[in-house]
């Protein structure tokens, strides 16, 4: 079965697994096999690398023992294909296999490498790193004083790795500025999936942080309750999957499901026969074909790419926010002998009308860039019911004097710009349509 996983279920995700998919081996395995031992084995290459070894356990300053060698060459044979490929220990590998569950460890930021400094593609909803602040794009370039250029993703992972409760502090450099250091308190992270609630009547909203197992149920019964709690057929929805790192790529084809009625979600092209795969809609479409605004960022990856991608080509929804993260690559895991596995790229995602991914992204149909939402007060302006012995209402309505409105509950929409944009759209669509 393919599907996408995260590595790191014990701390936090790094991009080298964001979203990515997984094919075990006893599917993969023998074609892979049948690819490789047609070519003879490289001897001398071989001999230079057994000298490598002789020379670096004669002449190292510390002992090195041959287990650790070998591992180490492993690592960077992987580590040098490509940033999504890696050598899986034991404790990696058990991560990556229970890393769908939605619980785990940690701080709550996917992260990837960008010129050898780790790079946060995204914090996630709720945990210590978004309530610290934590944005898209941070770079990492201390953890605890230590610099992490020069040091591997998994080194530095390990290293923000740790206890819940304990403390640590990351120094972290935004938009070119001034290193600034924020410390944060690990804790257990658990990621609610999916939320969602009415904007106002008529429009509903739904949130999905990452894509797990039952990702798809979750917006099946979040679509449910919003027509109950609305009463009647919403006017619109707002599908947000800003700051989105991936997940279970069958939870991703689930979510498109139930907004379309027919033809292609997403496919998968490589050299291996079980990697080539396409899915397609199966006609449930539970958004009853409502307007639809999807919403996107430099931290929607993946999964969350391949969803918007599909809403985009089946011409079912308007992509609102930024260009996508461009995560599109298929990763294939074969598990090895002693508890451990190999994770190597064997493909890439394609969009129903044949759009690669991969370090593309997904560019929305409206831009619609960040930017901080100021109310002004209405109470500088007089209007015709605050003047003495004004004229009454010729159709019986009641007067409006100034500030003579309740004052309204807080939304989503007051402090998001790109989200009331969203709002503002399908508010304009439901106007014409009506028409």
């Amino acid at each position: 079965m393919l599907h996408l996983s995260r590595l790191t279920s014990l701390a936090l995700t790094i991009a080298l697994v964001i979203g990515a998919p997984m094919a075990f081996a006893d599917q993969t395995a023998p074609s892979a096999t049948a690819a490789t031992t047609k070519a003879p084995l490289p001897l001398d290459e071989l001999r230079t690398f057994a000298e490598v070894m002789d020379r670096i356990k004669a002449a190292y300053v510390e002992p090195v023992d041959d287990k650790t060698l070998l591992e180490n060459a492993i690592k960077g044979m992987l580590s040098n294909l490509d940033p999504h490929s890696a050598y899986l220990g034991p404790e990696d590998f058990a991560e990556l296999q229970e890393s769908t569950s939605g619980e785990f460890g940690g701080l709550g930021i996917e992260v990837g490498a960008e010129d050898g400094i780790i790079k946060v593609v995204s914090p996630i909803d709720d945990t210590p790193a978004s309530k610290a602040g934590i944005q898209a794009g941070d770079l990492i370039v201390k953890i605890n004083g230590q610099p992490t250029r020069g040091q591997t993703m998994t080194e530095a992972v390990d290293k923000m790795r740790g206890k819940v409760g304990q403390k640590i502090t990351l120094t972290l450099v935004r938009d070119g500025g001034n290193p600034f250091d924020v410390t944060l308190t690990r804790a257990t992270i658990v990621v609610k999936s999916v939320k969602s609630q009415l904007l106002e009547s008529g429009y509903g909203y739904i949130r999905i942080t990452q894509f797990q197992v039952k990702t798809g149920d979750e917006v099946a019964k979040a679509l449910a309750k919003l027509r109950k709690d609305n009463g009647k057929k919403l006017n619109g929805i707002v599908l947000d999957l800003r700051n989105n790192p991936g997940g279970v790529l069958q939870s991703a084809v689930e979510v498109v499901d139930h907004f379309i009625t027919k033809g292609l979600i997403v496919y998968t092209k490589g050299r291996i026969a079980n990697s080539e795969l396409r899915f397609s809609a199966t006609g449930k479409d539970l958004s009853e074909n409502v307007p639809l605004a999807v919403l996107i960022n430099g931290g929607s990856a993946s999964a969350s790419e391949i969803v918007a991608g599909a809403l985009q080509d089946q011409k079912r929804g308007v992509l609102m926010g930024t260009t996508s993260f461009g995560k599109g690559s298929v990763q294939t895991v074969l598990p090895l002998n002693n508890e451990r596995a190999l994770k190597i790229t064997t493909a890439l995602y394609y969009t129903p009308n044949g759009r690669s991914i991969q370090a593309q992204g997904i560019v929305p149909d409206i831009e619609v860039r960040r930017a901080k939402i100021t109310n002004e007060s209405e109470n500088e302006y007089f209007k015709e019911a605050d003047l003495q012995g004004h004229l009454g209402n010729g159709n019986g309505g009641a007067d409006q004097p100034t500030g003579s409105g309740t004052k309204a509950k807080p939304m989503p929409q007051d402090d998001d710009y790109q989200l009331a944009q969203a709002l503002s759209l399908l508010k304009g669509l439901s106007i014409t349509r009506s028409r």
